[in-house]
């Protein structure tokens, strides 16, 4: 009969030297406007999966992807600029 065993280091994987680095929590950072744009614009497209958009909703829509592509074109330009949450 085999036993099953739970190997320790298999379950955590994860040590201190595993931690992220500074600099890959910095270019986290730089990158959330990007990530918080992108998020508005899935819950608006989310929000019309299962009816047709009215409207409101292509406007929502419309303003969220201008908001990604002006995140991208500043993350690119190193011009990044805090704004609110993606609710």
């Amino acid at each position: 009969m085999n036993h099953i065993v739970t190997v320790q280091d298999a379950v955590t994987a994860f040590a201190d030297f595993m931690e992220p680095t500074g600099a890959e929590l910095d270019a986290i950072e730089r990158e959330l406007p990007v990530i918080r744009a992108e998020l508005e614009l899935l819950d608006a497209q989310v929000a019309v999966i299962d009816r047709t958009a009215n409207e409101l909703d292509e406007r929502r829509i419309r303003r969220a992807r201008r908001r990604v592509l002006a995140a991208h074109r500043d993350q690119l330009n190193g011009t990044t600029v805090q704004t609110g949450g993606a609710a």
